[in-house]
């Protein structure tokens, strides 16, 4: 998803975080004014920014700008979409993949609105398993669907490049509401679907 540089970037911001980056480099024993570095607090500061610009957007605005009335009622899944976020405990990011389904209830949104929510809240500073129920809160609560079901598998920087450095743990976390949670049935036709 594409987004203007006047949308995420606010110069004023930029250049306050830019003065404590550089000061995070002197206390990390760099000088913040060689060749290398000279621009990195500022490209950090729009990283940052970057990062975390979903805290500015409404999951309920992007979901009612594409809603329509349908009588489907069958299981709507968007699958694999690219999921990556910022770990709030070390500021790292995890990046993975979400499985986001719904069955309608008269209504339906667009697909691409679907992936839109999933971006809006991982683009924050997070835990994976807050994001996983913000994603499912949102879409039950704005389109009022027979059910809603929400996986995330994610692979946590924080575990993999330091402390415990496992390169190949995986995190899992899964929501579900109505007919997702309380009709078995319907649980494992998702579950099946996005093996």
């Amino acid at each position: 998803m594409a987004y203007r540089k006047e949308e995420i970037y606010d110069q004023q911001t930029t250049q306050a975080i830019a003065e404590h980056y550089r000061e995070i480099l002197r206390l990390l024993g760099e000088d913040p004014e060689r060749e290398g570095l000279v621009k990195t607090p500022e490209r950090v500061a729009k990283a940052l920014q970057f990062l975390t610009h979903g805290s500015q957007q409404d999951g309920a605005e992007i979901l009612r700008s594409a809603i329509f009335k349908e009588e489907y009622s069958q299981m709507v899944l968007v699958k694999d979409i690219e999921l990556y976020s910022t770990c709030e405990h070390h500021v790292m990011p995890f990046i993975g993949k979400a499985h986001v389904a719904y069955i309608p209830n008269g209504t339906i949104t667009g697909l691409s609105k679907i992936a839109r929510v999933v971006e809006t809240f991982a683009r924050r500073l997070q835990v994976q398993e807050r994001l996983t129920n913000q994603i499912l809160n949102c879409i039950q609560e704005t389109l009022e669907p027979l059910g809603v079901a929400v996986v995330i598998e994610a692979s946590h920087t924080c575990m993999t490049l330091r402390g415990v450095q496992k390169a190949n743990a995986m995190t899992t976390t899964s929501a579900f509401s109505g007919i997702f949670l309380k009709d078995e049935r319907t649980r494992n036709e998702f579950l099946n679907l996005i093996k």
